[in-house]
């Protein structure tokens, strides 16, 4: 009884130790942003292994893949649940939320951020540092100069977004855009699994077209004229946020409008062959 009550009085002082380091370093509010990167890169790497293990199991294609092939696949995977992670979090920061509201009366709407807001973006970075590391790790394999670009620039501005609190709104606006993400990698899954004459392909391809129209197209022109809108509080913004601010959706902006012409090319040769 004894040895066990001081084992319990040792466990007790552990926890308590953990509770203090974990309020003072990794919940403080000077630290919480790091907890969040590093959160998602964490996140990233465990959906990488369960899609690894669920494909495994559950598709028979993957057994027959060479080994850049697997990588590429369960990269895909983690991209795919980011993507409906950060798309789900910007719809309902941009959209739904009052806390960018302009009934909201908080200061101006380049400054406003919240625990919540700030704890999406920094997952995001943890996913594109991760994301990016197997991309150089890998290059070319994963991605050219294109994606090393995207990921770059992206990393950068929701980096700055997450750690200053300023132009939340307009990053969020930008990170809609990765609705396009799953449908883009379920094309390669498709491709990959030899069922590119399917009509699922086909389908798949028509939502891309429709999706990357509105997500990547559309909603930056709406960013792009409600930044006009609020032209005097981005300008209250530091310097550097008010660069990220013009210079990131447009240099993004026209890599998709660069994409958008192959993806309108690739569904007219494919429902030319269709027909």
């Amino acid at each position: 009884m004894a040895v066990s009550k001081k084992t319990a009085l040792a466990f007790k002082s552990y926890q308590n130790q953990a509770q203090v380091l974990v309020k003072t370093y990794l919940l403080a509010d000077a630290f919480m942003p790091y907890t969040f990167v590093l959160g998602g890169m964490f996140a990233s790497k465990m959906v990488y292994d369960l899609t690894q293990l669920i494909s495994t199991f559950y598709f028979r294609t993957y057994a027959g893949l060479t080994k850049i092939q697997r990588i590429e696949w369960n990269n895909r995977g983690m991209s795919s649940v980011h993507a409906i992670f950060i798309t789900t979090m910007s719809l309902y920061f941009v959209f739904w939320s009052d806390l960018y509201s302009d009934q909201y009366t908080a200061g101006p709407v380049t400054f406003r951020s919240s625990p919540l807001s700030t704890f999406a973006l920094g997952a995001s970075v943890g996913y594109f540092l991760s994301d990016l590391g197997m991309i150089f790790w890998l290059y070319p394999a994963l991605g050219g100069l294109e994606y090393v670009v995207h990921h770059t620039l992206s990393a950068i501005a929701v980096a700055y977004a997450m750690f200053t609190g300023e132009g939340q709104l307009y990053t969020f606006m930008v990170l809609i855009s990765e609705l396009t993400t799953p449908e883009i990698n379920l094309r390669w899954y498709l491709d990959t699994a030899g069922l590119k004459k399917s009509n699922a392909y086909l389908i798949n391809g028509v939502v891309i077209f429709f999706a990357w129209m509105v997500a990547r197209i559309l909603l930056f022109i709406y960013m792009f004229y409600h930044v006009y809108l609020h032209y005097n509080q981005v300008i209250q913004m530091h310097p550097i946020g008010i660069f990220l601010v013009f210079t990131v959706p447009s240099v993004l902006g026209a890599m998709n409008l660069m994409w958008f012409g192959k993806i309108v090319k690739g569904m007219m040769k494919t429902l030319a062959k269709r027909q």
